[in-house]
């Protein structure tokens, strides 16, 4: 399985932008486009109706050695054989995720300020995003930060930094100006006419690497 730290391109998938049903294909567009991590978010949804999904999907991403995250449901994302569980700021804390999904799971946590992220570091998060760096549907109740502040974080935090919100590829070269190393990307991939080429494309920004023929 692909370690987190060898990661650069993290993709969503939001039930907000991407229909249930639609996940195992688009899953699929992901992995073929190089996508490092995939989470599956999906906040409208019962615990068990996630860990059917995640049942479904992980097949998919593990062939990949691409591993698999759940957001908000640590029971869930044990069930499913999830290498991973994300939980928001006010959600619960890094040791109550890993608890509750038995001891099995990376933990990932989101932050919104670099005060934040070092807390979340502290408490023994593996990752962290970092974000939203800029107005997003996903998150219509933060407040963008900016990039101002990507160089910093990443001076203060030794474990993976995703930065996310808001993020496409038309202004990810200004957000890898910035400092940023790691990126999550949400519609920008789910609303792409080719999501595997707009991962590649993305890849090869980050990796600083020529930009693939579309």
């Amino acid at each position: 399985m692909r370690p987190i730290s060898d990661s650069l391109l993290y993709g969503i998938l939001d039930t907000g932008y991407c229909a249930p049903d639609a996940m195992p294909g688009m899953a699929l567009k992901l992995l073929e486009g190089g996508v490092g991590i995939i989470q599956l978010r999906a906040k409208n949804l019962t615990a068990d109706r996630v860990e059917e999904l995640g049942k479904i999907l992980h097949p998919l991403t593990a062939a990949a050695g691409v591993p698999l995250v759940v957001n908000d449901f640590p029971e869930a994302a044990a069930a499913c054989g999830a290498e991973g569980v994300h939980v928001g700021v006010d959600d619960m804390t890094v040791d109550e995720a890993r608890r509750r999904a038995g001891g099995r799971c990376f933990v990932g946590k989101s932050s919104h300020s670099v005060a934040q992220a070092l807390e979340g570091a502290a408490q023994g998060a593996d990752y962290l995003g970092f974000g939203p760096l800029f107005a997003t549907a996903t998150k219509p109740d933060y407040t963008p930060i900016g990039t101002a502040e990507i160089q910093e974080v990443h001076r203060s935090i030794s474990v993976p930094v995703f930065c996310i919100g808001g993020i496409k590829k038309e202004n990810l070269p200004g957000v890898i100006a910035a400092g940023a190393r790691r990126v999550v990307i949400v519609s920008g991939l789910l609303q792409a006419e080719h999501p595997s080429l707009y991962a590649k494309h993305c890849l090869s920004l980050l990796r600083g690497e020529p930009i693939p023929a579309e």
